[in-house]
């Protein structure tokens, strides 16, 4: 796995982000069964510039907590049998990696629901990362029961690698 995570947020909320960050994506990657080496781009940022974004991508002009932008669709959510011929452009052209896409996670949010939900930052933030991550194998949340799986499948990832909502930040 590749993934790149960069940091452009103003001060170090969670000192070992990056671990959080890899363990809550490998765990997503096994919890699915995903039979290949990813690739994937993290950024961590502020209000102003997620709201940006989402003002340009999805024309919602404010701010949210989590972005995901997929680089392939998934006839099901997480069904990697046939993905090599529907979304070729999909893997890298030198590594052969499945490039699961980007995600953006605003900081001022994982901060601000982290108070508001009564956990650490730490926990906040695996739950962003899980929540993207379901969103870069295909699943949504717009319908009730889509809403439902994708709930399930965030808790069990964050069970398995420990993100309770008791787990305190270091």
């Amino acid at each position: 796995m590749h993934i790149e995570i960069e940091n452009c947020y103003h001060e170090n909320l969670i000192p070992d982000y990056e671990e959080t960050i890899k363990n809550v994506v490998n765990q997503a990657l096994d919890y699915e069964e995903c039979p290949y080496e990813t690739r994937l781009y993290v950024l961590l940022t502020d209000n102003e510039e997620i709201g940006q974004v989402n003002a340009e991508q999805r024309e919602i002009d404010a701010p949210t907590d989590v972005l995901s932008f997929p680089m392939a669709e998934f006839p099901k959510p997480a069904d990697f049998t046939d993905i090599e011929e529907s979304e070729p452009d999909a893997f890298h052209p030198e590594t052969g990696e499945l490039i699961l896409g980007d995600i953006l996670i605003s900081m001022d949010k994982v901060k601000e629901q982290a108070a508001e939900y009564g956990h650490s930052m730490k926990r906040e933030l695996a739950f962003l990362a899980a929540h993207s991550m379901l969103h870069l194998m295909g699943y949504d949340h717009m319908a009730e029961d889509e809403r439902l799986v994708m709930e399930k499948k965030q808790e069990e990832i964050l069970q398995l690698c420990g993100y309770t909502r008791d787990i305190e930040d270091e």
